[in-house]
């Protein structure tokens, strides 16, 4: 072997490394957390569920995935206390990388993004979804566009209020018709919160055309329907970005 012939070998070799990197690099999501705090009527505050974050953020990261971190107000997002008391070693991970942990302390506002840099989006749960995400037509929009040019559109615990509202361009619910799941019912009730929430996620999710299943409470259970994955409640979210990492990554 030539010389010449080695370097154009070692050449080709950086290349196709280089073009490999700039794929997965390419493969950009962007998970979205509520703004709201106040939890309806009551005197507790909510939030966003920080391991609905978390947990998806580190299988995405770890796949070497970027991810990036958006609110309806943008800046810092509320937390849900509650998610904070949990001993959870994925939150501590996050929670000490500053690198991680600033997405959230300095969320970026959705409404000032393009679903075109973005192959998926995550609504993360926490209950002050229920009051933000389902009215909020930036979310509408963005979620909208990134579907009907085939992204993927996810969703966790809570975070399918997001879904609720979303039309495509044929004014079809983006749900109808599709498999889903959320937050059930029963677990709504066993956290006593059921006369609380604004409504049932599990009820409007079936009146907006979607064919709803669940676990038992506090059993993981995803769904996969196409280009659509829900998680069902906080112990679902590492498998909702265990699902999306596969629907990014398997061409």
């Amino acid at each position: 072997m030539t010389l010449a012939t080695r370097v154009i070998q070692l050449g080709l070799a950086a290349a196709l490394t280089l073009s490999s990197s700039l794929a997965i690099a390419a493969e950009k999501v962007l998970i979205v957390v509520t703004s709201h705090s106040q939890m309806g009527t009551s005197n507790e505050k909510t939030g966003y569920w920080l391991g609905e974050v978390t947990h998806p953020y580190k299988e995405l990261v770890e796949a070497g995935i970027e991810v990036e971190i958006a609110s309806i107000a943008g800046g810092k997002a509320p937390v849900d206390e509650r998610s904070l008391a949990e001993a959870d070693t994925i939150n501590q991970w996050f929670l000490a990388n500053s690198k991680h942990n600033t997405k959230l302390q300095q969320t970026l506002k959705l409404a000032d993004l393009k679903a075109s840099d973005y192959k998926a989006v995550l609504f993360a749960g926490g209950h002050g979804t229920m009051w933000d995400f389902p009215q909020d037509s930036a979310l509408q929009r963005f979620a909208a566009d990134l579907y009907q040019n085939n992204g993927i559109v996810a969703a966790v615990c809570h975070g399918p209020a997001a879904l609720l509202n979303i039309k495509l361009a044929d004014g079809s619910y983006l749900i109808a018709g599709k498999k889903v799941t959320g937050f059930s019912n029963t677990e709504e009730e066993q956290v006593k919160l059921t006369k609380v929430v604004p409504f049932s996620l599990q009820d409007q999710l079936t009146q907006r055309g979607a064919s709803y299943s669940a676990a038992a409470n506090w059993q993981s259970k995803v769904v996969v329907d196409q280009r659509l994955v829900t998680g069902q409640n906080p112990q679902s979210a590492a498998a909702v970005g265990v699902a999306l990492v596969n629907l990014l990554t398997t061409k």
